[in-house]
């Protein structure tokens, strides 16, 4: 799995920000796409693995850069 970028608050408002006119706008598909560029918060991601599963997760496409800086790089594996 490549190695997602972690963002600012002021970079993950702005990303948010622009998800939301897309949804306004009535693109749904890139509302969905940009917002899982939003790093994952690590207790999220920590209970999306333990309810939904590891594969699930892997193939969601969400941003797991923070999760793996909390939990370090194997702990989809642990």
């Amino acid at each position: 799995m490549p190695l997602a970028q972690t963002m600012t608050l002021d970079e993950k408002l702005a990303v948010g920000c622009k998800a939301i006119e897309l949804k306004k706008s009535g693109d749904r598909e890139g509302y969905e796409r940009l917002t899982k560029t939003i790093p994952l918060p690590p207790y999220i991601a920590k209970v999306m693995k333990e309810k939904v599963g590891v594969d699930y997760l892997i193939n969601s496409g969400w941003n797991l850069s923070e999760a793996e800086a909390e939990f370090g790089s194997d702990w989809l594996s642990k």
